[in-house]
């Protein structure tokens, strides 16, 4: 054991310093910068150091040190993006990127992108402008609502929608409804983020006007339902449907909240799809709020 110790010490001893290193990596440093070559170089070592104490190698020369040094930086500065082959049946694949952008949008992304632009500028008054105006008209447009916005996600949405109009007040959500979005959110832990009561009504099978009309009172901020876009409860089921509810809102002057999940825009039934609710749909039918995934069937960056 002790001449084992003598040993690894007398290893360690023979590792070149980082700055013998760095005056031999000056082609590297000229490419990553002298900050990230020298985080690199001793992270090397230290890797070398436990593997010499454990006994599995032997003392490496500089140019093996530099090698694997450089080896890191280029997988570290490679993109993490990359193409891939799409076999899993799924053409929309959460996981995989979900809509592919034609070409269109691509090259309006790479026109907007390569110079300045009015993002936030009003060209007309000459003053800044608001963001937002650049795809409030066109969500608008497509689904008939009077005024959009775009947050990160349909979590942030739907997040900030029972913050702001229900926060400290009740929000009655079938049972059969209280869903786990994407990324481990769930409907009940939501509603305690944004500081507001769930209350469950129905059965999760099924659920009747009369349980909304029962669970209202004066501590309720809103009406809510969300659509169980990627499963189904078959059988002896019932849900109120977003007419009924718009119209109970009304009656009790609530506003009624609908998550639509991942948000289609378009019939999908007219392609041999099987349809889904559209955000116009949901909007004909009297919803006041209506949240949905901007990016799933859309492309682009995630939002909502």
């Amino acid at each position: 054991m002790e001449n084992d110790s003598v040993n690894h010490s007398d290893g360690l001893r023979q590792l070149p310093s980082v700055d013998r290193l760095l005056h031999k990596s000056m082609n590297v440093v000229a490419q990553y910068g002298h900050k990230a070559v020298t985080l690199v170089l001793r992270e090397v070592l230290q890797d070398y150091r436990e593997m010499i104490i454990a006994g599995d190698c032997s003392v490496p020369d500089a140019e093996s040190i530099t090698q694997a040094a450089e080896q890191k930086l280029q997988e570290r500065a490679a993109a993490s993006l990359r193409r891939v082959f799409n076999l899993t049946g799924t053409v929309l694949h959460t996981n995989l990127g979900r809509a592919i952008l034609p070409d269109e949008a691509i090259d309006a992304i790479n026109a907007v992108a390569s110079d300045y632009s009015n993002l936030e500028f009003d060209l007309e008054s000459g003053k800044r402008g608001d963001r937002e105006c650049h795809v409030e008209r066109l969500i608008c447009e497509l689904t008939g609502a009077e005024a959009a916005t775009a947050v990160n996600n349909n979590a942030a949405a739907v997040l900030l929608v029972l913050n702001t109009l229900a926060m400290n007040r009740e929000v009655p959500v079938s049972r059969g409804e209280l869903v786990e979005i994407g990324g481990s959110f769930r409907i009940p832990e939501l509603m305690q983020r944004a500081n507001c009561k769930l209350v469950e009504i129905g059965a999760t099978n099924r659920t009747h006007l009369k349980d909304y009309r029962a669970a209202i009172n004066d501590q309720t901020a809103l009406l809510m339902k969300v659509h169980t876009s990627n499963y189904k409860i078959e059988g002896f089921t019932k849900e109120v449907t977003e007419a009924e509810l718009a119209e109970l809102a009304g009656e009790f002057n609530i506003p009624f909240a609908m998550d639509l999940g991942s948000g289609s825009l378009i019939d999908l039934g007219e392609f041999g799809i099987p349809a889904e609710p559209t955000a116009a749909d949901v909007i004909g039918h009297g919803a006041d709020i209506v949240t949905f995934s901007g990016d799933k069937l859309l492309g682009g960056p995630q939002s909502a």
